[in-house]
């Protein structure tokens, strides 16, 4: 299996000592987000996971255990989002120029193909604009460039949680010349620092000015990181335009302390707050404790590497 750590939080800036536990002990539990009652238990011995994928934006506190990770057999790689917005937007995101440098330290630890740079979500208003986003852009990939094989750009999905988080910085829409026009322009600046360049769930098609629709959860990196052939299907729980292949996510939702304004997987900064309280580093659980009342399913752990067939 692949575990996904996580789409829901950031297990690396805040909960990497519970996760560390996690792999000790050899297994999580996650609850449904519809129905708290309902809880898997995933088991964690490498021996059933491909990769962990990690997503982050500030991965500072879990350098330290990149190494040890390695030693207990799993194979793993980072999506590290890291865009040009400040405070206003990214309220509880460190300074850029700290993240540089850990992005460039963790790149010389795991190696560049192992960590991946996300440009997303792209938003407009009045102060951030084509020509702010191409310096942004243009900057971070001058400093990346020689510690990133990829970088992954996304245009912003404007949920109804979204709506409400960002009335305080109201948006302009991003028409699909307006989109076309700055992916050209990026796509541009891409080319120059040797960077692959490709979207995430986006509607919209930019194959034909070199932007491919990507897998952040990508089957082909997994199988060159792991040595083997691999045989994953789409994720059926994602979306339509998501090209990532079936993992099992062990994060959970409200829990991510960033507090950037976009974030989907957060409600409300006051419900991050009470659910946060309630976490415990050594918990099974993310967030809260098993009280005897859940009903707890084993996740059957599928092998995805593909079973070569003797000729006798």
């Amino acid at each position: 299996m692949i575990i996904s750590a996580s789409r829901r939080t950031d297990i690396p800036a805040f909960y990497s000592k519970w996760f560390m536990k996690r792999l000790h002990e050899g297994f999580v539990c996650v609850r449904n987000p519809f129905n708290k009652k309902q809880i898997s238990r995933i088991n964690l011995h490498p021996e059933h996971i491909e990769c962990i994928v990690f997503w982050t934006k500030d991965p500072t506190k879990f350098v330290k255990y990149l190494n040890e990770i390695k030693s207990l057999g799993f194979n793993f790689y980072f999506q590290f989002t890291l865009t040009g917005y400040g405070n206003k937007i990214e309220k509880n995101v460190p300074e850029k120029k700290k993240l540089v440098r850990i992005f460039k330290e963790m790149s010389d630890l795991i190696g560049k193909e192992k960590i991946i740079w996300r440009y997303d979500p792209i938003l407009m208003s009045d102060d951030i604009t084509n020509g702010y986003h191409l310096n942004a852009f243009a900057s971070i990939a001058n400093e990346l460039k020689d510690y990133t094989n990829k970088c992954i750009i996304s245009f912003l999905d404007m949920y109804k949680k979204c709506e409400r988080n960002m009335k305080t910085v109201p948006l302009k829409e991003i028409t699909k010349e307006q989109q076309l026009k700055l992916a050209k322009s990026i796509k541009s600046i891409a080319r120059e620092c040797d960077l692959k360049l490709e979207t995430c769930s986006e509607k919209i098609d930019l194959k034909h000015i070199g932007i491919p629709h990507g897998k952040c959860i990508d089957d082909k990196l997994i199988s060159k990181i792991t040595g083997h052939d691999l045989s994953i299907k789409k994720d059926p729980t994602q979306r339509n335009e998501c090209g990532c292949v079936s993992s099992l996510d062990i994060g959970a939702y409200n829990t991510c302390k960033h507090n950037c304004l976009y974030c989907y997987a957060n409600y409300s900064y006051e419900t991050v707050t009470k659910k946060v309280k309630d976490h415990d580093d050594n918990s099974a659980l993310l967030t809260g404790n098993l009280d005897g009342s859940e009903k707890i399913t084993e996740r059957k752990m599928v092998s995805f590497i593909e079973k070569q067939l003797g000729l006798f």
